[in-house]
C-alpha cells in the first residue's frame, strides 16, 4: 500500500518521496491510520519494521503548523536509551519541515542547552524517562498541554528497571491525551501497562513474537569461556570482519575485550553505560564511517542503532533472556539484506542457548574452529534437521523431553601424553599457518557422532577449508 493511500498531509508525502519512500510497511499500514483516527494504539514490532515512521508520520501530520508555547511540548516520545532517542529524532528531522522543533533530553550531556531549547519551545520532546522526570522536577517542563505520548520500545524500558519513573510521569501528564505504545513483544507486564494506562487501545502485531529476520544466518563456535577472545581475534584477522557489533555481558568484560583486540592490531571501540554521552557518539560515529571496525557494546546498544551495511553480529557472551538475542542479531540483515549472526558459546552458557533455540524453534549450527575446540561439547535441544527427514516424527511428550536435557556433566580429563601434547601444538600451527603460509579459517563441527579424540586428531591432520568461500 502507497503512503498516498493513508490519508497523511502533502508536505509528508513529499518528504517521503525525496527520501525514496513509497509503499508503507505493515506496521505502518496498520497503525497509521488508527492513529490518525484517534485511538490509542498498543503494538507489536520487530526492530526493522518501520515502526519509527509508523509513529511519527501520523504525529507529525495531527501537530500541523501548530507551535509549542516555551516548556509547553505537544507530543512526547519515550525511550529507553539515549542512542535510541538519536535515531529517532534524526528520522523525525527527515521527515519533518522546519516549522516542528524537536529537542532530545537525555542523560549523560549538560543541561543547559537542553533548558534553552525548552525555552525556545519544542513541539516534540525525545527523552529517556530519568532526565526528563530530572527536568520536570526542575519545572523546566509542562504538561498541561501535551496531547501525544509514545512509548518505544516499552518492554526494554521495563526491563531496565524504568518502570517507577514510568509511573510517575504517567501521573504527571493529563488525562486527556493520546497514547501509542510499541514494543517488540506483548508480556504480561506490557499488557498490564496498556491495561492501566491505555484508553480501550486497537492492538497490532504485524510479526511472529521475538521472531528473527530471514535475511540473517545464524551459527556459533564452540570454545571455552578462556579462549573466546583469542577465537574472536582469529576470527577477525582471519575472515578479514569489518562493520562488526560485538555484544558482551558486563562493561568491565567489553572493556577487557577492546583491549585484547586493541593489542592485535583491530581498530575497535567500546561503548557502555559507563561512557559519556560524547565518548559514546565518537565511538558509534568513527564505526559507522568505517575508521573503526570492531564496535563492542553492552545490551544498552541492542536497540536503537541503525548502522548502514552492518555485516555481523557477535554474541561474544550470549544474553541472560533469550528474547534479547533477537534484540541484538536485529542490527544486521535489515531492509532486505543480508546478515550473519555469529555466537561464541562455551559449556556454562549451555542453558542460555537451548532458551535461545527453543525461541528461534531451531538449533543453531555448530562449527569449530580447529584448535580452539571446547572440552564440552554442546548438545543439541533437539534433533538435527537431517535426522529428522530420515525418521518418523516423535510424539509430542517424547519430543518435549528432547527441549529440556541438561548441559553434559564436567568429566576429569586423563593426563594427557607428551606425545599428544606434541600432535595437538602441530596441528595448532598447521591450522594456524595453513600450507600456503596464510592463517587458517573455521570448519564447521560434524553432527555425527565421534568420540572427541578421533575429532581432534581428524582436525590436527588435514587442512580446512574456508567457509568464507560456501
Amino acid at each position: 500500500m502507497s503512503f498516498a493511500k493513508l490519508g497523511l498531509s502533502d508536505n509528508l508525502l513529499a518528504a517521503l518521496e525525496a527520501q525514496n519512500f513509497t509503499t508503507a510497511t505493515p506496521v505502518q499500514q496498520q497503525a497509521i491510520p488508527l492513529i490518525l483516527q484517534g485511538k490509542d494504539v498498543l503494538a507489536a514490532a520487530q526492530t526493522g519494521t518501520g515502526k519509527t515512521a509508523a509513529f511519527a508520520l501520523p504525529v507529525l501530520h495531527l501537530i500541523g503548523h501548530r507551535q509549542a508555547e516555551a516548556h509547553r511540548p505537544l507530543a512526547l516520545i519515550l525511550v529507553p536509551t539515549r542512542e535510541l532517542a538519536s535515531q529517532v529524532a534524526a528520522n523525525i528531522e527527515q521527515l519533518s519541515d522546519d516549522s516542528v522543533r524537536c529537542t532530545i533530553l537525555i542523560g549523560g550531556v549538560p543541561r543547559e542547552p537542553q533548558l534553552e531549547a525548552l525555552q525556545a519551545g519544542a513541539e516534540i520532546l525525545i527523552a529517556t524517562p530519568g532526565r526528563l522526570l530530572d527536568l520536570y522536577l526542575q519545572d523546566a517542563i509542562r504538561f498541561e498541554q501535551l496531547e501525544y505520548l509514545v512509548l518505544d520500545e516499552a518492554d526494554r524500558m521495563l526491563d531496565l528497571g524504568f518502570s517507577p519513573e514510568i509511573t510517575r510521569i504517567f501521573d504527571a501528564l493529563p488525562a486527556r491525551r493520546q497514547t501509542l505504545l510499541f514494543s517488540a513483544t506483548f508480556s504480561e507486564s506490557i499488557r498490564e501497562l496498556a491495561r492501566q494506562r491505555l484508553n480501550n487501545p486497537a492492538e497490532i502485531s504485524v510479526s511472529p513474537a521475538n521472531s528473527a529476520a530471514k535475511t540473517v544466518k545464524h551459527w556459533l563456535y564452540s570454545t571455552d569461556k578462556k579462549r573466546k577472545a583469542e577465537l574472536l581475534t582469529e576470527l577477525i584477522l582471519t575472515e578479514r570482519w569489518r562493520q562488526t557489533l560485538v555484544f558482551t555481558k558486563t562493561k568491565k568484560g567489553a572493556d577487557a575485550l577492546g583491549s585484547t583486540l586493541a593489542d592485535a592490531g583491530i581498530n575497535c571501540a567500546v561503548i557502555h553505560s559507563d561512557r559519556n554521552q560524547q565518548a559514546r557518539d565518537k565511538a558509534l560515529n568513527s564505526f559507522q564511517a568505517g575508521r573503526v571496525w570492531v564496535l563492542i557494546a553492552t545490551d544498552v546498544a541492542s536497540r536503537g542503532l541503525d548502522i548502514d551495511q552492518l555485516q555481523q553480529v557477535v554474541n561474544f557472551d550470549l544474553p541472560v533472556v533469550a528474547e534479547d538475542y533477537i534484540h541484538r542479531i536485529g542490527r544486521t540483515g535489515r531492509a532486505g539484506k543480508q546478515g550473519q549472526a555469529i555466537s561464541l558459546v562455551s559449556a556454562d552458557e549451555f542453558p542460555q542457548l537451548q532458551a535461545i533455540e527453543q525461541l528461534l524453534g531451531k538449533n543453531i549450527e555448530r562449527r569449530e574452529v580447529a584448535g580452539f575446540e571446547a572440552d564440552h561439547r554442546l548438545p543439541l535441544f533437539s534433533k538435527p534437521a537431517a535426522l529428522k527427514k530420515t525418521q518418523d516424527k516423535s510424539p509430542a511428550g517424547k519430543q518435549s523431553k528432547t527441549t529440556h536435557q541438561k548441559p553434559p556433566a564436567a568429566k576429569s580429563k586423563p593426563a594427557k601424553k607428551h606425545g599428544d601434547s606434541g600432535r595437538q601444538e602441530m596441528g595448532r600451527k598447521k591450522a594456524l599457518q595453513g600450507k600456503s603460509g596464510k592463517p587458517g579459517t573455521a570448519k564447521r563441527s560434524a553432527e555425527v557422532k565421534e568420540p572427541a579424540e578421533v575429532k581432534q586428531q581428524k582436525a590436527s591432520k588435514r587442512p580446512r577449508p574456508s567457509f568464507s568461500k560456501r
